[in-house]
């Protein structure tokens, strides 16, 4: 499936999607099928500094379906290089809209990654808001899989047809993993991050007034200080340097 109808904006040498929210879902409903074994990156700065640092990774997120304007900076970025459409395309928010209309299309769903517990969680939560059906659940050991192990799961995923194969291992992690599997698995994949903690209860999401004025990484800083504090000094000031220098 290429993407030739897609706008991108090449961001320190990653094709981000020019989209917006709209144009993300209209893209998805309307090629779902041809869709099906590829995969989509939630973008940030975060993953934009690692690709620019890494050609493998670079790669990686450049050879997705899409590379969505997850961050605010990088929709801002694009509107500011002529793609005025564009606009924030967060994973949780693109979740929310999939699950909105999931059982008006017939949509199924398989979640990999993340603990038990919070699949556990994260099931009931779906079941009740969305009505969503849930085809199967895996939370992978803290170990790289053996290839058998993983064949089984290749096809425990399969056999279940999901159109949606939501990954949640967080970054670069979920991004190798698609990469990896690309035309293995029958569904869409979509590497969502903390997405299943966000459904599951297990963290807040910034007001939106703070998602607005681009500060859900001050709110996310907040609640994660010591995961995060580090990622978000480091990465968000080589990523203004990095423009800085290059413009």
């Amino acid at each position: 499936m290429k993407r030739e109808t897609i706008p991108i904006c090449d961001i320190l040498g990653v094709h981000i999607a020019a989209v917006d929210m709209e144009s993300t879902l209209c893209f998805i409903h309307k090629n779902l099928e041809r869709l099906r074994g590829s995969y989509i990156c939630i973008s940030n700065v975060h993953t934009t500094i690692m690709s620019y640092e890494s050609e493998t990774y670079r790669c990686i997120q450049n050879g997705a379906i899409l590379a969505l304007p997850d961050g605010k900076p990088l929709s801002i970025l694009c509107r500011k290089r002529g793609f005025s459409e564009t606009s924030r395309v967060a994973g949780p928010d693109l979740m929310n809209e999939i699950f909105k209309c999931s059982k008006k299309f017939g949509y199924t769903h398989y979640f990999y990654g993340s603990t038990s517990e919070t699949l556990r969680l994260l099931k009931k939560r779906l079941i009740t808001d969305y009505q969503l059906s849930i085809v199967g659940m895996y939370s992978p050991p803290f170990r790289e899989l053996t290839k058998e192990e993983d064949e089984v799961i290749i096809n425990k995923i399969n056999q279940a047809k999901a159109d949606f194969v939501w990954i949640g291992l967080g970054a670069p992690k979920q991004e190798c993993w698609m990469y990896e599997h690309q035309n293995k698995l029958n569904g869409l994949m979509i590497g969502v991050g903390a997405g299943f903690d966000y459904f599951a209860g297990n963290i807040k999401r910034a007001p939106a007034w703070m998602q607005k004025c681009s500060l859900e990484w001050a709110y996310r800083l907040l609640q994660e200080p010591k995961r995060l504090f580090k990622r978000y000094l480091i990465t968000n000031t080589k990523f203004i340097w990095l423009l800085i220098r290059k413009k």
